[in-house]
């Protein structure tokens, strides 16, 4: 197990070069540069080549890529000029939201499209199945920030059952029982919103597999043994379909980061989502690249755990 994990890290060690190399070259492709917004563009132009000088960016890219490196290697993406701090103060700051969120946002997913996969596939072309699999394709066709609004308008400013903006409710001190509370309740709203669109997906991957697994031989050679049903299900039939979730585990993790960048918006969460969007629209060159960067990351690493999760369930799919 351990020759598997070893490996699968050597070959992500190439891929995240290769990422931060081509999120480096677009930024550089991009109008403007680290010192745009920085400093007033209407002091002498002589100076503003000097600090330019100074930052290293009249040097060839390659050297420039090499010192950002260096940089992020020691965590140091440099400052923003929108929030006047280091870059990685600011998404310190973030980080804890956006992984709250989508540990909350995972747990309800699973929570749910797990059951309903499994209720969907081993009672197929029932009502409860047909009802199941109509969600799952309305899931599939409304839009993640339509039907985020339409949560927000609803349960936020409707019913008013939940906070419609922020992560905590302003004045509460930290580590309090009540801080803990409202922190929670913030989550629930947003990560429920997107939790019930990407579950369809697990859902249907579930129930397909569960029914394709019904036919496979050694499925019907345990019933015409006469092993009880329950049995059948769950040591024969359930235990192989969850395969395909282990292995859609990476994706669900990439999911989660592009949901959250319109999710984090939409309820005016603070997290690392909407620093990412507000960065953009402020060409905040410094924390979009440290965010694309980061984002990637994260996504190569789910995709890395999705496999030693899958190796860790079938071992015959380690390489040797």
């Amino acid at each position: 197990m351990w020759k598997f994990t070893v490996r699968r890290i050597i070959l992500m060690i190439p891929q995240v070069i290769f990422l931060s190399l081509l999120i480096f070259i677009m930024a550089k492709v991009m109008p403007g540069d680290a010192l745009t917004g920085l400093i007033d563009p209407n002091i002498d132009p002589a100076a503003i080549e000097a600090r330019r000088e100074a930052m290293g960016l009249n040097n060839p890219w390659y050297i420039q890529y090499m010192d950002w490196i260096k940089g992020v290697i020691q965590f140091d993406f440099g400052q923003s000029f929108r929030y006047k701090m280091a870059v990685s103060e600011l998404i310190s700051e973030r980080l804890v939201n956006t992984f709250w969120l989508s540990v909350v946002t995972l747990f309800f997913t699973y929570l749910l499209a797990i059951p309903l996969g499994i209720t969907s596939g081993r009672f197929n072309d029932t009502w409860g199945d047909r009802l199941i699999t109509g969600y799952t394709y309305v899931g599939f066709a409304a839009p993640l920030f339509i039907f985020a609004l339409v949560m927000l308008w609803l349960f936020g400013f409707k019913l008013g059952w939940f906070p419609t903006g922020g992560s905590v409710t302003p004045g509460l001190v930290p580590g309090t029982f009540e801080y803990i509370l409202s922190k929670l309740n913030h989550l629930l709203l947003p990560s429920l919103s997107m939790a019930l669109i990407t579950t369809v997906s697990t859902v249907q991957y579930l129930r397909s597999e569960i029914i394709d697994t019904k036919q496979k031989e050694f499925v019907l050679t345990a019933r015409a043994k006469g092993a009880p049903e329950s049995r059948v299900y769950n040591r024969h039939i359930l235990r192989n379909s969850l395969l395909p979730i282990a292995a859609f585990f990476g994706f669900e993790i990439t999911g989660l980061i592009g949901g959250a960048i319109f999710i984090e918006n939409i309820f005016g969460y603070p997290g690392m989502g909407q620093l990412f969007l507000t960065s953009i629209t402020m060409r905040d060159f410094s924390v979009v690249t440290a965010l694309a960067l980061l984002f990637g990351i994260a996504s190569i690493l789910g995709a890395l755990l999705s496999d030693i999760i899958l190796s860790l369930v079938d071992p015959r799919i380690r390489i040797k």
